[in-house]
């Protein structure tokens, strides 16, 4: 017997006990692909689902952001295999024979592909699509075999799963990263922090970003958010180019675009909470007052205390107070609830669901991964690059997060 086969009757029931205590129809997704990955491990997996009469990605793992890709019906590989519900094998992966599977996975050195039906006996769900770099062997019959059966083994098992409508459709791009790379020298020392970042953040959305410390991800916020810079790369906000500002033109996104939430609050000890929130007012014509945004997080009552006079929580507050009171496009937020225990974690985190609720994009980097399931979308990063990405069709309220 093969080891594909070995692998295949292995996952067969990894897959069969997984799905069973999944909680919801996003878990038993997920669930199943990784299952996938974890016996015929690729660079990019992603599963398309079918949704308004096209094809979007629902998860993938890969450092690609696949978020705003779609295919009609019968457009592109992913398009052909839905309509026909027969899988596509191309084990010498040529470019420039479909432009559609080109265009998903430009600039990304695809050597194999397999794209193969998901569906179970009562619907076409969407199909799965696998995609291997030179940096690995191709794909074979045995395997794209294999991996068609698993397919449908999936889709079979969730559909004993009661899922829900989606909540969340991603709007408009607001801010698109490509490529991104950045390195620190010490000395003769060089550490390579980013390897190439691509991520886009979509109008009105939480997106968390996870990762263990190293991973990259706060240098990624910092430079995002125009506080650091790239070596190389893209970076736009709202259409324009911020890869090459000037030092000045950074101050400006800053000041008029984006709010800051720090792990360490970052509040001035001489100043009360209305003090330091009307600090950053200052800095913008139009602005909230500092009454207005104390109201929102719940500590009006707290406008005249200084930083020593409030708990960890209350200053992680004032701090989101402040962070609201240039009515910024986008928030980041690094590590908001790191420093606070589960209690105030809990009050700090329902704090931040209400201002995206409110209509303000944010970015959260986190390394706790309950908080994920709160998020719109989860980017999670590893070594200096994106690992894979989930979209969270119903995400749960922060009360409901336990660790």
């Amino acid at each position: 017997m093969t080891d594909e086969m070995m692998n295949y009757f292995r996952v067969i029931g990894e897959i069969q006990n997984e799905i069973k205590k999944a909680s919801c129809f996003d878990e038993a997704i997920k669930v199943g692909v990784q299952k996938i990955l974890l016996a015929f491990p690729s660079e990019y997996a992603i599963l398309w689902y079918k949704e308004e009469e096209a094809l979007h990605p629902y998860y993938w793992r890969g450092s690609k952001d696949f978020t705003s890709c779609i295919h009609k019906m019968g457009e592109g590989m992913v398009g052909r295999v839905y309509a026909s519900q027969k899988a596509e094998r191309l084990f010498e992966y040529k470019k420039g024979t479909d432009c559609e599977t080109d265009k998903d996975f430009e600039g990304i050195d695809i050597i194999s592909m397999i794209c193969v039906p998901f569906s179970n006996q009562y619907e076409n769900l969407g199909c799965i699509q696998l995609a291997r770099t030179a940096e690995s062997e191709k794909f074979n019959e045995e395997i794209a075999d294999i991996c068609e059966i698993l397919a449908n083994l999936i889709a079979i098992q969730i559909d004993q799963i009661e899922g829900l409508n989606p909540e969340w459709k991603f709007d408009k791009i607001l801010l698109s990263a490509r490529d991104i790379r950045r390195s620190f020298q010490n000395g003769d020392v060089v550490t390579t922090v980013l390897r190439g970042v691509n991520i886009d953040v979509y109008e009105g959305e939480l997106l968390v970003i996870l990762g263990e410390s190293g991973s990259g991800k706060s240098t990624f916020l910092n430079i995002i958010g125009g506080m650091d810079s790239a070596d190389s790369g893209s970076i736009q906000f709202m259409g324009k180019e911020l890869s090459n500002a000037t030092q000045e033109e950074l101050t400006t996104y800053r000041r008029e675009n984006i709010g800051f939430i720090f792990q360490s609050y970052n509040l001035i000890s001489t100043l009360t909470a209305s003090q330091n929130i009307d600090l950053i007012g200052e800095l913008v014509q139009e602005h909230l007052s500092s009454d207005e945004v104390l109201g929102m997080v719940g500590l009006q009552d707290k406008k005249n205390n200084y930083p020593s006079q409030l708990s960890g929580g209350q200053q992680q507050r004032v701090s989101i107070a402040r962070a609201l009171v240039k009515k910024p496009k986008l928030i980041f937020a690094d590590e908001p609830t790191s420093a606070l225990d589960y209690a105030t974690s809990i009050e700090v985190l329902s704090v931040l669901e209400n201002v995206v609720k409110s209509g303000t994009t944010m970015v959260m980097v986190t390394h706790n991964e309950e908080i994920t399931r709160m998020a719109h979308r989860v980017v999670r990063m590893r070594n200096g690059r994106t690992y894979d990405v989930t979209i969270n069709r119903h995400p749960v309220p922060a009360t409901e997060l336990v660790w």
